[in-house]
């Protein structure tokens, strides 16, 4: 199926709040259980800026963008009219252009799209989606994330990403364990994935 290829030069609509809740309304009602919530997009299309540049400029986009919604199937599935696969693809790609501008023009403004959860009285932000997303994006390529692992500021935030979003749990009783059973030990991994990749970006922005 042919999808329209990404554009870095194209015009920057960001989604607004309504937009997103729509969007992430709609890959949660599709058929099947493949499609991404609205946070684990925001940090697959994170995941494809960041990463090797082979993906998003030799690549069709789609090779990559019918993962958002759990791949492509027969008949059009799992959309119920191209209309509808068309305002889909319309949203990442509006939504990739966006976050791809903040991170190259106004790091400081970036927020990736994390969960926010109650506990004992407090709000804790959660990025386990999120991160789930964007080692999907690792995953399309993971031979060519050598350099960017090896970041000093990329580094670490990948290493948080990875607890937060691989689905393999650590050792019991060890530190890492500890810190995902632990509410503010998770709020801690997902504000090193954004102290990390802000670093990332801004230093990227200054070359």
């Amino acid at each position: 199926m042919d999808y329209p290829q990404f554009d870095r030069a194209s015009n920057n609509t960001p989604l607004d709040d309504a937009e997103l809740q729509a969007f992430d309304e709609l890959l949660q009602h599709l058929p099947g259980d493949g499609a991404m919530n609205i946070e684990g997009v925001d940090g697959f299309l994170t995941a494809l800026l960041v990463g090797p540049p082979e993906v998003l400029d030799s690549w069709r986009s789609g090779d990559w963008l019918p993962l958002v919604w759990g791949g492509d199937g027969p008949e059009g599935q799992p959309f119920a009219s191209n209309r509808q696969r068309k305002r889909a693809t319309v949203l990442v790609l509006r939504h990739l252009q966006s976050i791809a501008c903040l991170l190259r023009d106004h790091p400081r403004r970036w927020e990736p799209l994390f969960s926010v959860v109650e506990a004992n009285g407090q709000e804790w932000v959660d990025g386990q989606d999120w991160c789930t997303g964007f080692l999907q994006g690792i995953d399309l390529m993971p031979e060519a994330w050598g350099s960017q692992r090896a970041d000093i500021d990329l580094g670490p935030a990948l290493s948080a990403i990875a607890l937060l979003g691989e689905d393999d749990l650590p050792e019991p009783g060890s530190e890492a364990a500890l810190s995902l059973a632990d509410p503010a030990g998770r709020d801690g991994l997902a504000r090193q994935v954004v102290t990390g990749l802000l670093a990332w970006a801004e230093r990227r922005a200054k070359a």
